[in-house]
């Protein structure tokens, strides 16, 4: 399953707040099999996120919007959606009986949009707020909030699939241009693709369809290098800040 992520919002670009939501959902669907191919960050600015969410809904099996809901002056993301798949934006009754039965909230009281979905469009409901996400054809779009974001993702994580792949890290004490002829001996030796991100040391991700091919791997190359020693390891992911 081929994905595209959607980030929206004017903060990001800015550097005013860390995109961890792309990181999450990245980690996520990975976990799951499926394989995210993009991942594009754009402004609070409805012609913008519509074209972006119409070339990436081309391309791939699905796409993931996150940021950009509900009614304050910068919630736009909704608007295009519905303007990337030619639907008129509506009240969801759905969504405002959801939201009266499990957070107390009557009609009256929710401000003007906050229920606006684009016609025809799956409600998420929003377990851990207001804002509403949605499905269209086969884009899902989120809140930005991540406690938001993560617990609506959860409620259709079985929706996303495909071939696990198996993952071992091997933390090398060298600088990685010495590593290259060992780095090009281990993939031509085992069905493995090969990762290199250099830090305090250089973490080394080998990655195969078979465990067993993907442990073997690891255990050649862990051979073969000065491995780390595990006070100075970072971590087999980077770290990422919360929002």
């Amino acid at each position: 399953m081929r994905v595209g992520l959607v980030s929206v919002g004017d903060e990001l670009l800015a550097g005013d707040t860390v995109n961890t939501n792309a990181a999450w959902l990245g980690s996520r669907l990975t976990e799951r099999g499926a394989t995210v191919e993009r991942c594009v960050v754009v402004p609070d600015r409805i012609e913008t996120i519509a074209e972006v969410v119409t070339e990436l809904h081309d391309r791939h099996d699905a796409v993931l919007v996150t940021g950009g809901l509900g009614p304050t002056h910068d919630d736009l993301t909704m608007d295009a959606v519905a303007r990337a798949f030619d639907r008129d934006l509506e009240a969801s009754d759905e969504a405002i009986e959801w939201l009266a039965e499990h957070g107390g909230y009557e009609r009256a009281d929710l401000a003007a949009g906050t229920a606006d979905l684009p016609a025809g469009a799956r409600v998420l409901h929003n377990e851990a707020g207001v804002a509403p996400g949605c499905v269209v054809e086969s884009v899902y779009v989120f809140p930005g909030v991540p406690a938001e974001m993560h617990a609506m993702f959860e409620t259709v994580a079985g929706e996303f699939s495909g071939t696990t792949t198996h993952v071992e890290w091997v933390h090398a004490a060298e600088p990685e241009s010495a590593l290259l002829d060992r780095i090009a001996a281990v993939r031509e030796r085992f069905d493995v693709t090969v990762g290199s991100y250099p830090g305090e040391h250089v973490r080394l991700k080998l990655q195969s369809d078979d465990a067993d091919e993907a442990s073997a791997a690891a255990a050649w190359l862990t051979e073969r290098v000065d491995v780390a020693e595990p006070a100075d390891r970072d971590g087999g992911a980077d770290d990422v800040s919360g929002e």
